[in-house]
């Protein structure tokens, strides 16, 4: 197989015909499901959908990132990327391969590595810089410019005014950002990317408003800009702005009702259940929770429904009644062990059994049952994959009040202690929030050796408000 020519930056990508020979009958939707069977096969993890093999085909992504590059190539033994028609890795993170200046939610030159030299990068410039230097690292390829020496960000000019291109150019920078800002949230959390992360969402709306897309762009270009406000919505909900969060998720509910996409508005009724819950709004939680399963129901996608009913149980937990959220959870679990399918979300990626785990553990936190929140957020600590850091910090955070409340406050300054370290590479200001609670239920204990240097640890950590 002869792989695709390496395009320069200012001709339009070629279209990988090898890989799509590869493809053969399948539908994009059934390839993609494949690659997704292949991944969980050797162990990784990739929100492979019809719209990803739709890039590759089109040239695009003329290199997948190092996940994707494992899976296919378990998929086809013996063969190179290039003979899967992708440009070599060399070439492609040339400078040569790039524009001198980011370009306007344009065609990213490759996938977000998982583990390389621009990612450890990233990760510096993270722990050194500050919040406006990992926006300013992570998401510039994405319809932002910088306005100044301050690193202040705004929407480039040409992208808001959605040229002749810009719509066919833009749909899969979308996609890409929302992947990236997913990406940024599970290892950092979401202090620190919030404002940058809107100025993406205000071009990929400018886009949308236009109405210069082709039918096909189209459809993608609503999907993207509602999962991308959800994106949003979720880094607000998690730095604490609370109404900017239900203003993001209520902009992603009316696209998706627009388009009728119910896959979406059952990730934006999903995601308005959890804000609803955090908000002290238990029966809206439930509400919500019920809304996006009837909606989910049409998606074949059981994971989906536990996830929902998880969401649902909460609201029953905030509302003190133990046996709509013990019904609730057992719904979930029953569900969860059906597995996963071809029709789960590529949103989910998240959720496996730490997160199943860690929302029980939520929902006997809010019924005062402590010693039981604490063993299951001791088991997600434990079962969670690494690449989450953000969501081992909040369970570890979880497992520490659950057990200071419990009466085992040298346990809970210990797991107190790991949240301390992990706030290194992670800003939450909602985890943040959870530790001071700690810390002051553990303050009666202050006296133990344990607890005291908990307490003194605590209180000169630096604060991402």
């Amino acid at each position: 197989m002869t792989p695709s020519p390496v395009a320069s930056s200012t001709q339009s990508p070629r279209p990988n015909l090898a890989f799509r020979r590869l493809r053969g009958q399948r539908s994009p939707g059934e390839f993609a499901a494949s690659v997704r069977r292949a991944a969980r096969e050797i162990g990784e993890r990739v929100s492979c959908d019809a719209r990803y093999i739709g890039r590759v085909e089109a040239g695009e992504i003329r290199c997948p990132n190092y996940a994707y590059e494992r899976v296919f190539l378990h998929m086809f033994p013996g063969r190179s990327l290039t003979d899967l028609g992708f440009a070599p890795r060399s070439a492609v993170r040339g400078r040569a391969a790039r524009p001198a200046e980011p370009v306007p939610l344009a065609r990213t030159e490759f996938e977000f590595p998982h583990h390389d030299e621009e990612s450890d990068v990233r990760r510096r410039a993270f722990m050194t810089g500050g919040t406006a230097t990992v926006a300013l690292a992570s998401l510039t390829p994405f319809g932002l410019a910088s306005d100044g020496p301050a690193g202040h960000m705004s929407a480039h000019p040409a992208a808001a005014r959605g040229g002749r291109a810009a719509p066919e150019a833009g749909v899969g920078a979308v996609e890409e950002a929302i992947r990236r800002i997913r990406l940024l949230d599970d290892r950092h959390g979401a202090d620190g990317l919030y404002r940058r992360a809107a100025a993406p969402l205000r071009t990929a709306f400018a886009l949308l408003d236009a109405g210069t897309a082709a039918p096909g762009t189209a459809e993608r270009l609503q999907a993207g800009a509602g999962e991308l406000a959800i994106s949003v919505g979720w880094l607000a909900h998690d730095s604490g702005r609370f109404d900017d969060a239900r203003s993001h998720y209520a902009e992603a509910l009316a696209t998706a009702r627009v388009a009728g996409d119910p896959a979406l508005e059952a990730h934006a009724f999903c995601n308005t259940a959890f804000l609803a819950r955090d908000a002290g709004r238990p029966r809206e939680a439930v509400r919500a929770a019920q809304a996006a399963t009837r909606i989910a129901a049409q998606l074949a996608s059981p994971r989906l429904l536990s996830l929902l009913a998880l969401r649902e149980a909460g609201g029953w937990a905030g509302l003190g009644d133990r046996t709509g959220c013990e019904r609730a959870l057992a719904r979930a679990q029953a569900l969860f062990a059906r597995g996963a399918s071809d029709g789960d979300p590529e949103w989910m990626s998240f959720y496996g059994e730490a997160e199943l785990e860690g929302l029980e553990a939520q929902c006997y936190s809010a019924l005062g049952d402590w010693g039981r929140a604490a063993r299951h957020a001791r088991r997600a600590a434990a079962l969670q994959d690494p690449h989450f850091t953000r969501n081992i910090a909040l369970y570890t955070a979880e497992l520490a009040d659950d057990l200071a409340r419990a009466g085992h406050p040298d346990e809970a300054a210990s797991a107190g202690m790991r949240v301390l370290h992990l706030l290194t590479e992670v800003q939450s200001s909602r985890i943040q929030s959870m530790l001071a609670t700690t810390a002051r239920v553990l303050l009666p204990h202050r006296r133990a050796s344990g607890v005291s240097a908990f307490l003194e640890q605590h209180a000169s950590a630096p604060r991402a408000y």
